[in-house]
C-alpha cells in the first residue's frame, strides 16, 4: 500500500483510515488521502462522494504521495477542501479567542480537547492556520497585551508585566530584550534612552535612510521625500536619542548604498531584526532566496512550515523595515504579477531587473 503512517496519528492503521472515510470525517482531513483505483482519483477523508468498495481503496498520507503514484484530485476536492477549510477556521478562531481570553492561557491537551482533536491533529492545524504554535501564538498575544500595558500613561514596568500575565518578573526579563527589542522601560519611554544613529542620503533609487542600533541594522528606507523617511524612523522611536551619523557611520551607510545598488554583492553586516514570531520566520525566510530568484508568497507560506498563511506572509514583507537585506522584493504573486512593495513596485521591478542582470547594470552605473 501507499501509506506509510506517522505512528502517533490516531489514523495510524488502514482500519481506522477506512472507518473515517465511512463515516466521512472532517477530522482526518489533513492526516491522510484516499484513492480509488477504478477511477484513478484521490480524496479527503470527509468527501462527499459516493463510497467505494474497500478492495479498490488505496491509502496515502498526503495529496502529493497519491499524485505521485499517478492519481488526480476529485472534482468534489475544491468543495470539500471548502467546507473542511471552513471548519478548521473556525476551530482555530475559537480556539485563538480561548488563549487570548484566558489567564494562563489553556494548554495543548485542553485546546484540543475542546476542538475535539488529538492534541498532535490539533497543534498541525493550528499551525497551518495561523503560521505559529498554540504556545507561540500566546507568548505573541503576551507581548502585544506588554505593549499596550506599557502605552497606558502612568502604568509601571511592574504593573504592565502583570498586567500582561506574567507570573513573575523573572520570567518576563529573561527574555524582555526579544520581546520589545529593548528594556521595558526603554520601550515605555518610546525608546528613551536607546541610542540609534542614521544617515539619509541618496541611491539611485532615491533617498534612502539607513539606521544602526546597539545590535545591528535597524532600517533601511527608501522614498521620494527625505523628510518622510526621517519621519518613519522618529515614528517608530519618538524618544529615543537619534544621532547623526560621523565619518565611520558615513562609510557604513556607503556599504549600505553600494549593496542596494548592486544587491548581488550582499550585505555582511549584523542586522537589528524586530518584529513578531510569525514576521520573523516570514523575514528568515525571505534571507535564503538567493539574488536573482523569486518566490511566491504561497512558497514561503510551506517553508515556513504555514501553507496556509500566504496573505500572512504578505502582511509580514508589507511590515518589513530592512529594505533588500531582507529581501521581500523577491516575493511575487503566483501569476508572476509583482504585488505590491512597501517602498513602491517600480522600485520592486528596478531591484529584480539588478538582480536578474547585474553585470550589466554594474557596467551602466
Amino acid at each position: 500500500m501507499g501509506a506509510n503512517p506517522h505512528t502517533s496519528s490516531p489514523y495510524a492503521s488502514e482500519a481506522s483510515r477506512w472507518q473515517a472515510v465511512q463515516a466521512r470525517d472532517p477530522k482526518a482531513d489533513g492526516h491522510f488521502v484516499y484513492a480509488v483505483r477504478t477511477t484513478g482519483v484521490y480524496c479527503r477523508p470527509s468527501s462527499a462522494a459516493r463510497l467505494p468498495r474497500r478492495e479498490n481503496v488505496e491509502f496515502f498520507d498526503s495529496a502529493e504521495a497519491a499524485e505521485a503514484a499517478g492519481y488526480r484530485p476529485s472534482r468534489r476536492a475544491h468543495g470539500d477542501r471548502t467546507t473542511a477549510a471552513a471548519e478548521r477556521a473556525a476551530l482555530v478562531a475559537q480556539a485563538c479567542r480561548r488563549i487570548e481570553e484566558s489567564e494562563p492561557p489553556p494548554g495543548l491537551d485542553a485546546l484540543a480537547a475542546e476542538a475535539g482533536m488529538s492534541p498532535w491533529h490539533f497543534h498541525r492545524i493550528f499551525k497551518a492556520e495561523t503560521g505559529l504554535t498554540p504556545k507561540a501564538y500566546a507568548s505573541a498575544r503576551r507581548a502585544a497585551r506588554l505593549r499596550e500595558e506599557l502605552g497606558e500613561p502612568a502604568a509601571s514596568v511592574t504593573d504592565a508585566i502583570y498586567g500582561a500575565g506574567f507570573n513573575t518578573s523573572s520570567r518576563f526579563y529573561e527574555t524582555s530584550n526579544q520581546r520589545l527589542g529593548m528594556r521595558a522601560r526603554d520601550y515605555q519611554a518610546g525608546g528613551s534612552g536607546t541610542e540609534i544613529r542614521f544617515a539619509v542620503g541618496q541611491c539611485t533609487l532615491g533617498a534612502i535612510l539607513v539606521a544602526q542600533s546597539r545590535r545591528g541594522i535597524c532600517a533601511i528606507l527608501l522614498s521620494d521625500d527625505p523628510d518622510a523617511l526621517v519621519r518613519d524612523l522618529q515614528d517608530r522611536f519618538p524618544r529615543a536619542e537619534l544621532v547623526g551619523g560621523d565619518a565611520d557611520f558615513e562609510r557604513l551607510v556607503a556599504q549600505v548604498v553600494g549593496f542596494v545598488e548592486t544587491p548581488a554583492i550582499g550585505l555582511n553586516l549584523p542586522l537589528d531584526v524586530r518584529g513578531t514570531a510569525f514576521q520573523e520566520r516570514v523575514w528568515q525566510a525571505l534571507r535564503t532566496i538567493p539574488a536573482g530568484s523569486t518566490t511566491t508568497y504561497a512558497e514561503i507560506a510551506e517553508r515556513i512550515g504555514a501553507p496556509r498563511a500566504a496573505r500572512a506572509v504578505g502582511a509580514a514583507c508589507g511590515a518589513n523595515h530592512i529594505a533588500v537585506a531582507i529581501p521581500c522584493h523577491r516575493v511575487v504573486r503566483r501569476d508572476g504579477d509583482l504585488s505590491g512593495y512597501r517602498w513602491g513596485v517600480e522600485r520592486k521591478r528596478e531591484l529584480l531587473r539588478r538582480e536578474a542582470e547585474p553585470a550589466a547594470f554594474a557596467e551602466a552605473g
